[in-house]
């Protein structure tokens, strides 16, 4: 896996770099400005990016602006963004895309490298690797949309716990219910989110980013 980070901080970013090429993961660019970062997009074609949403000039929401211009120039490309904190607008915009896996990690989340790295080789696999408070946030303030408020309490958990980028068996562990139960609430979503069948793991994507992008 070949992967571009942009992270203004040096201590962050060389610190990334090396937890990552310790996992065998090529680094194959770490920048630390928007315009840097769609270079090597371009250059590089990584499999996937991990951008501080905060960069240079006005560490407002420059990053979260060069990610989504770089899945732009390189359709689909599989992005994780780090965030010191939970921002709803930038996780609601990336999400919006509905294209390639997405991610948005609080930085916290780095400093377990093995939960970091299972999240972004999810991101890279095209899937999704949501932080829990960002759900948390997202939960409540997508209580009365649509779709999404006919879901039970049961099945906003097993929903938030798939956002998390667990499996059934994980979310079966947590929640102290059979896998059964789980595949029950699963099919129960996907049908009140009107996702129709195709591929479960496609689905599963979807179903999450219905529910996050409202």
């Amino acid at each position: 896996m070949r992967v571009v980070i942009a992270e203004d901080l040096f201590l962050l970013r060389d610190g990334l770099t090396r937890m990552l090429e310790a996992h065998d993961i090529e680094v194959a660019a770490a920048v630390d400005n928007p315009a840097d970062l769609l270079a090597a997009v371009t250059a590089q074609r990584p499999d996937v990016a991990v951008v501080d949403v905060r960069l240079p000039p006005t560490f407002t929401d420059e990053g979260l602006r060069a990610a989504l211009a770089a899945r732009s120039q390189e359709p689909g490309l599989p992005v994780l963004v780090l965030s010191q904190y939970v921002e709803q607008l930038y996780a609601r915009e990336l999400l919006a895309d509905g294209s390639g896996g997405v991610g948005y990690l609080l930085k916290d989340r780095v400093f377990d490298s093995a939960q970091f790295v299972d999240a972004l080789r999810r991101v890279a696999d095209g899937g999704t690797a949501m932080d829990p408070e960002v759900i948390a946030r997202l939960l409540v303030s997508n209580a009365g949309d649509g779709a999404v408020a006919a879901l039970s309490a049961r099945e906003r958990e097993v929903l938030a716990l798939m956002a998390e980028g667990r499996s059934n068996a994980a979310i079966a562990a947590r929640l102290v219910i059979t896998e059964r139960a789980v595949a029950k609430h699963t099919a129960s979503i996907f049908l009140k989110l009107g996702l129709q069948p195709s591929d479960d793991d496609n689905r599963r994507v979807l179903a999450v980013l219905a529910y996050l992008k409202k």
